[in-house]
């Protein structure tokens, strides 16, 4: 491929980048009710086995901050346990909070998902520390993308 080639479809790559990253920030403004949404997890146990009084210590932490609903899953499969804010507190939701990791309901999420481990299992799953392997620059993006994954759960 010769050099103005591989510059042409380095500057298409990039504009269809910008464009599609501007249609989703202006698709979807920040929902000012996006703090009252409910935070939901399906747990593989039986309903009667999650009582609200008695909910593992991350979101017993929690303590009046929460509201929770706990329901049997839909086909017998469990049971879905969902918390959400009863209290917004700042700027919850909007991207530059979830980006400097100050979204309140990022922590919410964590202990969710710990919550669940522990009903499931009895024990937070960690990986492995320090690693087994050496750092490689790819491992320290995998790292990056791993810990910033911990807040919403997703890369």
């Amino acid at each position: 491929m010769t050099p103005w080639k591989t510059l042409a479809a380095a500057a298409a790559g990039l504009t269809a980048g910008a464009v599609v990253a501007l249609r989703r920030s202006t698709a979807r403004p920040d929902d000012p009710g996006a703090a009252d949404r409910w935070l939901t997890v399906t747990i593989n146990r039986a309903p009667g086995d999650i009582q609200p009084d008695k909910l593992p210590t991350p979101l017993e932490e929690y303590g009046d901050r929460i509201e929770t609903r706990i329901t049997p899953a839909p086909g017998d499969r469990g049971t879905e346990l969902a918390v959400r804010l009863k209290e917004s507190q700042g700027a919850a939701g909007t991207l530059p909070a979830r980006l400097a990791g100050q979204d309140e309901r990022q922590d919410l999420r964590r202990a969710l998902r710990e919550a669940k481990a522990l009903l499931e299992a009895g024990e937070v799953m960690r990986p492995d520390t320090p690693p087994t392997t050496h750092e490689t620059p790819g491992g320290k993006l995998v790292g990056l993308l791993s810990r910033r994954a911990g807040g919403e759960g997703v890369l």
